[in-house]
């Protein structure tokens, strides 16, 4: 596997997650939009959507699109035994992260005069990033494991039915399918998705925020830096813990 073509593969991938992703959100809380007022259940299916064109033009690299994906398969494979490249390890968090920064600069772009006359920071804010409905860290750390948990043992779980388990196949989200994942991705925001708003995804959380406080946002507010490391934690852990248990609980499934 190329590295280079790898590195853009997941690039584009999440740049294409993210402008779609926080472009749905922005599209529903910014005022003057078409689709303003459109609620949460408008933001889930956007955000599946927006996973499923992630996924269909990053096929090359296995569309990890996500460091949860990617830590989860990198502990899949330790516990099993088989060979992990390190070398695309940095390749992929990287990709990842300049993805979801450029994603959501673009979708910035593209909602310039809305954010303009926004009035509520909060709502600019929730356009780049996740934040809790009740503040709690210890609580919505808990929920970010349990989503992300489920993704990528999902993710794995389908892709053990034939997919090969080595860092070089097409393992990721990409060897789920992108209409499944779409969907998967929609069940976990509107199941688990309302105490924290479901970042799952620390690169889709981290990269924008990011982006947030660069840009000049007119009357953007704070960034939350305080809150900020539980959507990239939680994911981690949860898509780490997935990662270990898949392996072992599919093999026992399939040895009854």
């Amino acid at each position: 596997m190329n590295l280079g073509l790898v590195f853009l593969s997941e690039l584009v991938g999440t740049a294409m997650l993210v402008l779609l992703g926080c472009g749905v959100v922005a599209n529903v809380v910014l005022k003057g939009n078409k689709g303003y007022g459109g609620g949460f259940l408008m933001i889930n299916f956007g955000w599946g959507l927006a996973v499923f064109a992630g996924v269909v033009v990053s096929a090359y690299s296995g569309a990890h699109l996500n460091p949860a994906v990617t830590f989860g398969l990198l502990s899949r494979d330790l516990a099993t035994g088989v060979d992990y490249n390190w070398a695309a390890l940095p390749v992929y968090l990287g990709a990842q992260m300049i993805g979801a920064f450029l994603g959501a600069v673009l979708c910035w772009l593209a909602y310039k005069q809305h954010f303009d006359i926004e009035e509520d920071p909060a709502n600019k804010l929730g356009t780049f990033s996740t934040g809790p409905g009740i503040r709690n860290s210890g609580w919505n750390l808990v929920t970010e494991i349990i989503g992300t948990f489920v993704l990528v043992f999902v993710v794995i779980g389908f892709g053990a039915q034939g997919a090969d388990a080595e860092l070089g196949s097409p393992a990721g989200l990409a060897a789920l399918g992108a209409l499944p994942v779409a969907l998967l991705v929609v069940a976990i925001g509107a199941s688990l998705g309302g105490p924290t708003g479901y970042a799952i995804n620390p690169a889709r959380d981290l990269g924008p925020r990011i982006a947030h406080a660069i840009l000049p946002i007119k009357g953007k507010g704070s960034s939350d830096w305080s809150y900020a490391w539980v959507p990239v934690a939680g994911p981690i852990i949860g898509g780490i813990i997935a990662g270990l248990a898949a392996p072992v609980l599919i093999a026992t499934l399939a040895a009854a």
